[in-house]
Order: structure tokens, then sequence, then C-alpha cells
């Protein structure tokens, strides 16, 4: 029990990562749905999609890009055009990479992750403040709560802000692609790990290791509940004039 409550970091990783996916997945289709609903042609559709998440798209490729040039790896095409694939989802945008080693592998195909997640960190904490909210909410009453959100509102540039968090957190976890080197990297460093354990570092891994990784996790979980926070906030209209303008039109979406 005392392991658990040293990774406690590592749990609310789990429970947000895995809320952010399913919220994520949710707003999309329903934004498909209202856009394919609202010009009734699936090419139009496509392109609002995209360039709705434009600024997030190019944060992802980029960072693809540039990780793997500083890792000196060579790079292909490059684009920021939607495409359907063969399998027929909706591809916003690639880059090529040679394929390398699995360790300079993982550091690319993560690359979105951490610059995407450095600029939701900064406009939540920065920018919106959020921490600010999220006390009012839980520690100083409805009446403080309300006026936190009054002041959240009306911060400077609040909707761009807003915007880019959405935007930036909706397309910065990494793909299928993007995460087939992690199981290789992810084994050797479990086996360093139990390695060291069985060597008798046990107790120093548990005092030196443990609180800083915990720290990690639990910076990852902050990172990941702001932007399920903003995919909540968004999802919700965004369903019900789906669910208006399917209704008015009488047609629906399978």
């Amino acid at each position: 029990m005392e392991f658990l409550r040293q990774l406690d970091g590592l749990w609310w990783l789990l429970l947000t990562l895995t809320l952010l996916l399913l919220t994520e997945r949710a707003l999309h289709r329903q934004l498909q749905t209202l856009f394919l609903l609202l010009t009734r042609r699936e090419k139009v559709s496509i392109v609002i999609f995209s360039l709705l998440f434009f600024p997030g798209v190019f944060i992802h490729e980029t960072s693809h890009y540039a990780i793997a040039r500083l890792l000196k790896v060579r790079t292909g095409r490059f684009s920021l055009i939607p495409s359907t694939t063969p399998e027929g989802r909706l591809q916003l945008g690639y880059v090529e990479t040679e394929s390398t080693d699995f360790l300079r592998d993982a550091l690319i195909g993560i690359a979105p992750l951490i610059f995407g997640g450095a600029i939701v960190a900064y406009i939540g904490l920065q920018r919106l403040q959020v921490l600010l909210l999220w006390e009012q909410l839980t520690g100083g009453g409805w009446a403080l709560f309300q006026q936190a959100l009054v002041d959240f509102y009306h911060q400077p540039d609040f909707w761009l802000w807003f915007y880019l968090i959405f935007a930036v957190s909706s397309t910065m976890l990494p793909s299928a692609t993007d995460r087939k080197a992690w199981l290789p990297v992810g084994g050797i460093v479990l086996g360093l790990v139990l390695a060291s354990i069985l060597a008798g570092a046990g107790p120093w891994l548990r005092l030196n290791l443990l609180p800083r990784l915990n720290d990690l996790f639990r910076g990852l979980s902050l990172i990941l509940a702001i932007s399920l926070g903003v995919h909540v906030v968004v999802l919700l209209p965004v369903w019900g004039l789906t669910t208006l303008v399917s209704r008015i039109t009488g047609l629906k979406v399978a």
C-alpha cells in the first residue's frame, strides 16, 4: 500500500489519459458529424475540421520533424494537408522519418506530447490561471468560485488562449505509429529497474527515484486534466448543436 501511495500520480495519469481519450474521440466524432450535416459535402466538412485543428497539427508534425533533425535522423516528405488513408481514416498531416534505433524512434514519437504538453501547461497555468479557479472550486465556496469564474473568462485574449489549448491538446497525443518504439524502450527500463532491485538497490530507488517519478506523473496528469476540462466544455454544446441540426434537417450520419 505504501508503494501505491508513493505512485498516486501514476493512477491519476492513467485516469486522466483514459477520460481524455474517450472525450477527445467523442468530440471529434461530433464535430465531423456536425460539419457534415451543415455542409452535406464530405470533402468540405473535412477541410473545415482540418482548419479547426491546424495549429495543433502544425505543432504535432513540426515537433516530429524538429526532434528528428536534432537527433540526426533523415526526414522525407512533410505535409499538413488532410488526406484519407486506405483504411478510411482521416490523416490531418504527416512527416516521414528514417527508421532508426528504437531509442531515437521513441523520442521522435513522443515529441508532440512534449511540445504540446508544454504549450498547454504554459497557457493553462500562466495565461489562464486554471489552478486558481480549481482552488476556489474546491475550497473557496460557491460565491468565490463564481467570482473566480468571471475573472477567468475576462482574462486578456481568453478565447484565443482557450482555442489554442483546445486545438493543441486535441492533437498532441502520439498516434499508434508514434508509439511503436515505446514497447522495447519500456521493456529495457523495466528490466533495468528489476535488475537494480535484485541487486539490492530497492531502498535507494524507493527513496530517490519514486518521488521524482511521481512528480513527473502528477505534472502530466495536470496537463491532461486541463486538456480534459477544455474538451468537456466544448463537447457539451457541440453535442447539443449536432442533435438540434440533426432534428431540424431530419438527417443522420451513420
